[in-house]
């Protein structure tokens, strides 16, 4: 199993939960802030190794009134500032293979975005950054064909790959979380994240945008977790109801710590069963 380092903690399936936890898009200097202090707080408390999400542009919204963000220059130098307050690492997609080398001066981690990870030059840019390439798994590909993704990875000199499942289309404007999907992608001995958050979606369900179930969170992480697998990916938000974006599936940013106390304790007992095995 390849476990991968990042600031000196290692993300991996048998390794002590790697949290991804931030904003779905970058609105404001006040939301961004809100949100890391508030997972800075909660994973310093429990030692989670924690990495920020945000994104500054979101460019596949259902609509063309859609926020998208403020975009990459905007964007970045709203994560710079909290990577430097909150000394973390940080995550964030790329959508062309243009933005790779820009956004490798800020972010740790590159996101390749679902609809986006069949996309050969992105895939190629992204890797050649020599940066941790996380993809998220399409709603529209089995597990196994994520094995086709990570070999893209890897023929461009880059093997420190992380996939993360987000659920698969079940019909129209819902999505479903097969736990088989992170035991197929465990084999193909990479850390696999848990996006929860996304996993909540009911794409295009508003009509003009994607709707959502938040209060089901909790119970899917520890769904996840069961799965002993690197990590959970979830977003907030300090008031989820009026979020420019996701906000159906964002939690509360108050209810951080509550969340994260009954995911860490999860983790460890399903851990701890595995070394005892």
């Amino acid at each position: 199993m390849n476990n991968i380092n990042l600031n000196n903690f290692n993300i991996g399936n048998y390794e002590p939960m790697t949290l991804m936890g931030g904003v779905n898009v970058l609105e404001s200097d006040s939301v961004v802030m809100n949100v890391a202090e508030k997972f800075a707080e909660s994973t310093k408390d429990l030692n989670i190794n924690w990495i920020f999400k945000g994104s500054y542009d979101k460019a596949n919204r259902s609509s063309i009134s859609s926020f998208r963000g403020p975009g990459i220059d905007e964007g970045l130098r709203m994560l710079e500032k909290v990577k430097s307050e909150f000394n973390v690492p940080i995550i964030t997609d790329i959508h062309e293979p243009s933005q790779a080398e820009q956004v490798a001066e800020v972010s740790d981690v590159i996101q390749i975005p679902a609809f986006l990870c069949r996309q050969t030059d992105l895939v190629i840019a992204a890797a050649k950054t020599n940066k941790i390439i996380q993809f998220k798994k399409p709603q529209f590909l089995s597990a196994i064909e994520m094995k086709n993704v990570i070999e893209k990875c890897m023929q461009a000199g880059n093997k420190k790959v992380i996939l993360c499942e987000r659920g698969n289309s079940f019909g129209y404007n819902n999505l479903i979380v097969d736990m088989i999907n992170f035991q197929i992608m465990k084999e193909l001995e990479v850390p696999v994240i848990f996006d929860a958050t996304h996993s909540l979606q009911l794409p295009g369900g508003l009509g003009h945008a994607a709707g959502g179930r938040r209060e089901y969170l909790l119970p899917l992480a520890k769904a996840g977790l069961s799965q002993c697998i690197a990590g959970l990916f979830i977003e907030a938000h300090p008031d989820p109801d009026n979020a420019k974006c996701d906000g159906p599936c964002a939690i509360s940013s108050d209810e951080i710590s509550k969340v994260l106390n009954q995911l860490v304790a999860l983790d460890e007992f399903i851990k701890n069963q595995f070394r005892a095995d």
